[in-house]
């Protein structure tokens, strides 16, 4: 009688113990759950924060590929290899005033000095010569180039000729910004100076923004919003009295 009685409270404990661990296990899969649900979440307001309304990674504006990994410093060693090499191009011709086609001459001339002595002093060093590859430029990547280029310049004079146009005065006045500001930028330092800076900043900007994006994103915000209120209050002292043209309300064909 007494071993029975035992038994039973044995019996009595498991299942006591078994609902303990199962009711511990949904508590914990709860947390889980509530944990979950309570992870932040890209809504399409949050986006709408990001600079331009970017929505996808500076990495994938930049193409995703190689030259990604090179503006946003991926791989460090290419990235300083380019910025030296293009430094050194800017000393060169810009600091020390040497002519692009001296410059390749030289340099042509002493890499052809030093395989034509290689080769023929391999016969008396008892040594290879050296293994000179075929370059050459691929069709098919010379034609995806040229289309590229082709597709941007056709975009720009569209762009151009709907500016020209008179449809759009705001564009207008931007565009017309714009290049007074190149102008001035332009006194200011020659074209190989100029492509040297936006070389650098397009080595430099890209990876400090993603580095500093919240940051970034909030004071742009809050530009946004005063440049929105500024072109508003513009927009209806000065641009709302200028008479509209004839082509004002008229579509394209």
């Amino acid at each position: 009688m007494a071993e029975e009685i035992e038994t039973k409270n044995e019996s009595v404990m498991d299942k006591l113990t078994d609902k303990i661990h199962s009711s511990s296990s949904d508590s914990d899969s709860d947390k889980k759950k509530v944990k979950f649900d309570d992870a932040p979440v890209m809504t399409s307001s949050m986006k709408s924060k990001r600079l331009f309304g970017r929505e996808k990674p500076v990495h994938q504006v930049f193409g995703g590929g190689k030259p990604a990994d090179v503006f946003l410093w991926r791989n460090k060693k290419i990235s300083a290899g380019v910025l030296a090499g293009a430094t050194a191009l800017w000393v060169l011709f810009e600091l020390l005033e040497y002519h692009l086609v001296t410059l390749v001459s030289y340099v042509l001339i002493f890499v052809i000095a030093v395989l034509f002595l290689w080769s023929n002093a391999s016969k008396f060093i008892n040594r290879s010569p050296p293994t000179i590859p075929e370059v050459k430029i691929p069709e098919d990547t010379l034609r995806q180039v040229a289309g590229a280029v082709r597709i941007e310049v056709n975009n720009f004079l569209g762009m151009l000729r709907d500016v020209a146009s008179g449809r759009d005065l705001k564009k207008f006045l931007a565009v017309v910004a714009g290049l007074w500001v190149l102008s001035i930028v332009g006194s200011w330092c020659n074209f190989l100076t100029l492509f040297y800076i936006t070389f650098v900043a397009l080595l430099t900007v890209p990876v400090l923004y993603e580095k500093y994006e919240d940051q970034v994103d909030a004071y742009a915000e809050k530009a946004m919003i005063e440049f929105k209120k500024q072109n508003a209050v513009f927009d209806a002292k000065v641009l709302s009295r200028i008479p509209k043209g004839p082509l004002k309300g008229k579509k394209k064909d």
